[in-house]
């Protein structure tokens, strides 16, 4: 009988020692997977945010490039809008404050200056060739005093302003709206290459009329 009682207190402390070994890594390995699941958690968490903030950093990269876009846009139009009424203002023998003008080819001057360490090369051919066209069209402006013919000199300034420059102001308002996906023209590539093309052939021959002009009055 004593045997048989060492035997059943035996098998009892074997069961009770499975058991505890059972619920103790049970608690283990449930504390084992709960680890496990809070890491890939807090890992997914740090993807989300990183996303978050890569998103948000892109966002205000694309809102601080909109931001010069409208600004150049503003300045190009102004100036050229400042322009054009100085001459209207010419030829209708009226009194015109050189500061406005002044004025708007100083925002353009330094809207620009800013662009050419932001455009893309495409978008800065057309701001740079625009830059050389707003430049002489001042030039119109300041040359229309010592002009021979004021008929000729104001009708060919009406011309510039209305025609070549404000295509150019017109293109380059394009070529930002279609780097910012705004405007996407599949046949732009050529319509810019043509409009860029008419804007320097223009350009060029105005330059050379008031170059020979200033000779002349010289």
């Amino acid at each position: 009988m004593d045997d048989l009682g060492d035997l059943v207190d035996v098998t009892t402390l074997a069961v009770a020692l499975i058991s505890v070994g059972g619920a103790l890594g049970g608690t283990l390995g449930g504390a084992a997977l709960s680890q496990r699941a809070s890491r890939a958690q807090a890992a997914e968490q740090n993807r989300r945010a990183d996303r978050e903030r890569e998103e948000e950093r892109a966002e205000q990269a694309l809102q601080a490039k909109r931001d010069l876009y409208a600004h150049l846009n503003t300045a190009a139009r102004a100036y050229r809008v400042a322009a054009r009424d100085a001459v209207e203002a010419a030829e209708h023998g009226e009194s015109v404050d050189p500061a406005l003008l002044d004025a708007a080819k100083e925002a353009w001057a330094e809207q620009y200056s800013q662009a050419q360490m932001a455009l893309a090369n495409d978008v800065l051919r057309i701001a740079s060739a625009l830059n050389r066209s707003l430049g002489v069209g001042y030039s119109v402006v300041k040359q229309l005093p010592i002009s021979p013919r004021l008929d000729v000199a104001h009708l060919r300034a009406k011309r510039w302003f209305g025609g070549p420059l404000s295509d150019g102001v017109y293109l380059f308002r394009v070529a930002l709206r279609h780097d910012l996906g705004v405007e996407v023209d599949p046949h732009f590539e050529q319509t810019r290459m043509q409009m860029l093309a008419a804007l320097d052939s223009a350009r060029d021959g105005l330059a050379h009329a008031l170059a020979a002009e200033r000779a002349q009055a010289t």
